[in-house]
């Protein structure tokens, strides 16, 4: 907690603990979670027993006070602060004593913990009880999101042999831009254009990647290049995209209810989307049997659709895919289900974190077509990791490999006539690789 400027610490202390106290005898369920009501409702309480007790705080004390009661009695406990810093993008809650954070692409542990699983639970239960969701033994893992999108995964004993484990990823207030990734190091001026130009044109396009390489952040800016008399349609398992067209249809899966009916999957939206007219298709994540129906309305006119999946490279993106479609339930050939990747993708964009935390495009990869059973790639840009410096950061750049895509026509019919500054100055066509 701050200092109170009136007050020694130990007083301070006293103060405080009293105060947390008194108030959570008074808690119910609505009065649960940091929106401005509940704030307010904590305001005039914790103002009652400041009168009660004879203290009097100015108002910068009464400020600190309430923020920190505020996060015992209805907030998320210890993390608050971390989830009010800007420099933290992630909060990782393993049990009671650990806490850990990330900050520019690297975790670090914080010298807070909660007092004990209890601590976490009333926490917890501040998260999710203001969603209609809860945590109990029936239910020990819930996926939500809070009021500012910010994205929560909560899972208890049983199941967490750590005790109570949170992770929250921290939902940007402002999105980052092209050029906020172009001052990064994520990619270059060259790179940002050509993915403009992609976008533009309509063609369909993967952002590959790990765990928290930035794979959302990397769609929601190329999202941005769709323009804005496009009436587009996203589908995620938690809303994290922030479009700024004005024509956008935003579609969040939910969970079961208590008897297992209600369950809405990323399929049922991907299916129902494909009913509401939609010029662009935007799947945050690809991770089952709905891979069918994006391949299948990419094919059939929903062109310039754009979708996110877990793989470590492009190769290992179209292998996923494959499985994906398996998923739906269909026992397909697998070229038949290669033939329906490499008609419907045209590019796949390959995002990684480094070494050093940082996140950066490392392959933006042209589905060139089947060559008998196979499917033919070829990279366009490829990133060139030059040294690591002293401080441990990796030097590099996304640079062109010198090939022009197969796509090149298309974009040159759309308008966009992208020169040897793009693709380097001893571009290529390929032979290889036709489209079937």
């Amino acid at each position: 907690m701050e200092n109170l400027t009136t007050l020694n610490p130990t007083q301070a202390e006293q103060l405080r603990a009293y105060c947390i106290t008194q108030l959570m005898s008074l808690v119910d369920t609505p009065h649960r979670g940091l929106s401005e009501e509940n704030l307010q409702w904590l305001s005039d309480h914790l103002l009652k027993l400041l009168q009660r007790t004879n203290t009097r705080l100015p108002d910068d004390d009464f400020n600190i006070l309430l923020t920190d009661v505020a996060d015992e009695v209805i907030g998320y406990g210890p993390i608050g602060p971390y989830l009010r810093d800007p420099s933290v993008s992630e909060v990782m809650v393993n049990g009671w004593h650990q806490i850990y954070v990330e900050r520019k692409g690297k975790l670090i542990e914080t010298e807070t913990h909660y007092k004990d699983d209890a601590a976490v639970l009333r926490a917890v239960d501040n998260i999710v009880l203001p969603l209609g969701r809860k945590v109990d033994r029936p239910q020990p893992l819930v996926d939500a999101r809070l009021p500012d999108g910010s994205r929560v995964n909560v899972i208890i004993p049983p199941c967490a042999l750590n005790g109570p484990t949170v992770t929250i990823r921290k939902f940007p207030a402002k999105p980052l831009t092209v050029e906020d990734l172009i001052s990064f190091g994520s990619l270059t001026q060259q790179t940002a254009e050509f993915l403009r130009a992609c976008v533009a044109t309509r063609l369909n396009i993967i952002v590959s990647g790990g765990t928290g390489s930035g794979k959302t952040t990397l769609l929601n800016v190329i999202s941005s290049f769709i323009p804005t008399d496009e009436r587009i349609c996203t589908v995620e398992d938690s809303a994290e995209l922030q479009l700024s067209q004005p024509h956008v249809i935003r579609l969040e899966t939910a969970p079961a209810l208590p008897d297992g009916s209600g369950l809405i999957g990323i399929r049922d939206l991907v299916r129902n989307a494909l009913r509401m007219r939609p010029e662009r298709i935007i799947v945050g994540e690809v991770r089952g049997g709905e891979a069918l129906d994006m391949l299948q309305a990419m094919n059939t006119g929903h062109d310039g659709s754009l979708a996110t999946v877990h793989a470590n490279n492009p190769r290992d993106a179209v292998a996923r895919l494959e499985t994906l479609v398996l998923m739906a339930g269909f026992d397909l050939p697998v070229r038949v289900i290669r033939a329906q990747i490499t008609s419907a993708v045209n590019l796949i964009v390959q995002q990684e974190r480094l070494r050093d935390g940082s996140r950066k495009i490392t392959r933006i990869t042209e589905v060139q077509g089947l060559e008998g059973e196979n499917v033919v790639l070829q990279d366009i840009f490829l990133f060139q990791a030059v040294a690591v410096s002293e401080s441990d950061k990796v030097e590099g750049t996304l640079k062109p490999t010198g090939i022009r895509p197969n796509f090149s026509p298309r974009l040159d019919k759309a308008g966009f006539r992208l020169g040897g500054d793009i693709f380097g100055a001893s571009t290529m066509v390929p032979t290889q690789g036709k489209r079937k």
